[in-house]
């Protein structure tokens, strides 16, 4: 039987109670050529700095983290994965747009 606190739930007077966790579903990843990806640049609310964001990913959060450690690799810069976004540091739109249109990736820059 599962615990309760993995559900969120700290205490039911409901002794049939049992427990559900809605948001662990895992999401299926679309293939490249299925997938619509927005390139952008961004420098709001980060100090001046410029980074480039990859939005529209679908699919489950370990692909999403595959991608984006591929793109920070062919780079050579940092980045991190967040909010279903991979932030790239650095003004790299097109270098990303065809390194993801090589893989088969449709892409719109923005």
């Amino acid at each position: 039987m599962p615990k309760y606190n993995d559900f969120n739930l700290v205490f039911s007077t409901n002794p049939d109670l049992v427990p559900r966790s809605g948001d662990k579903e895992m999401v299926e990843t679309k293939e490249a050529k299925h997938q619509s990806l927005i390139v952008s640049l961004d420098k709001k609310q980060r100090r001046g700095k410029k980074v480039t964001l990859i939005e529209g990913f679908v699919g489950n959060e370990n692909d999403l983290k595959e991608l984006g450690k591929i793109l920070k690799s062919k780079c050579g810069v940092g980045g991190s994965v967040k909010d279903n976004q991979i932030i790239i540091q650095g003004d790299f739109k097109e270098k990303i747009a065809e390194i993801l249109r090589q893989s088969g990736y449709k892409t719109k820059l923005k």
